[in-house]
């Protein structure tokens, strides 16, 4: 069972307000998350004291104050998509444009900000401007992806594997026992600083199964940063899924 309230704390010139939930199922530990429009969340067990919980708030305030600075910064979710022109889409990071045109035929094409898609008229024209952009990111994913993994694998130390595009809806790659690395085709929509973390992320299962302490300092040898991409790749991640 879970019941949920409101708070707020001063911090310096500053009012913070948060939600508290508070959960049976929570015995001691205590959670602080901002979620992407920059509202505050507090899971504590039931029986948490709430000037106690200000004071985690207090305590933990600097670190608040970045994320919501952070969350406030990315750009508006996107809403459902209609594959029409003047829709935005991600490409390496970079936002393009549709185009449109249902007097043409032919494969989808950049010509500078704007990706030209053809379509024919009809209530399927929506889906078939999507089946297009499909087609155009899996023929860029086919090209870009293994260059990538190719351009990382000597730093991790393991040959070149077997690379395949994937299209789970849940995960950026999975690496199976056999050696193989399959990566998601919706990837290449993000920066490459963060396609670079997927693929470091699977090579590094070549030789860690797990995501043990040995897993993560394989990764951090080559990625140093890889936390923070890792953060990256979460906030953005759900942009890409369409």
């Amino acid at each position: 069972m879970t019941t949920r309230e409101k708070s707020v704390v001063a911090w310096g010139n500053k009012q913070m307000a948060y939600t508290i939930r508070r959960s049976t199922r929570r015995r001691k530990t205590v959670t602080v998350s901002v979620d992407s429009g920059g509202g505050v969340l507090l899971a504590v067990p039931t029986d948490f004291p709430t000037p106690d919980i200000d004071a985690v708030v207090r305590r933990k305030a600097a670190w608040i104050d970045e994320q919501i600075r952070r969350a406030k910064s990315q750009d508006p979710p996107l809403g459902p998509r209609e594959f029409v022109s003047g829709e935005s889409v991600l490409y390496l990071g970079r936002h393009y444009r549709l185009k449109v045109s249902l007097d043409s035929d032919g494969p989808a094409k950049l010509r500078g900000r704007w990706l030209h898609i053809s379509a024919g008229a009809g209530e399927s024209q929506a889906e078939q401007v999507r089946t297009a952009l499909i087609s155009w990111f899996r023929l860029r994913a086919e090209g870009r992806l293994p260059e990538r993994v190719d351009a990382w694998r000597a730093k991790v130390g393991v040959p070149m594997p077997p690379v395949l595009l994937a299209s789970q809806r849940k995960r950026w790659g999975s690496c199976d026992k056999h050696g193989t690395i399959r990566l998601n085709w919706r990837i290449v929509q993000a920066p490459m600083r963060l396609v670079d973390y997927v693929v470091v992320h699977e090579l590094a299962h070549l030789r860690h199964r797990g995501h043990g302490r040995d897993y993560w300092q394989a990764v951090a040898r080559v990625m140093p940063d890889y936390n923070r991409r890792r953060k990256e790749l979460r906030e953005l991640g759900g942009r890409l899924i369409w």
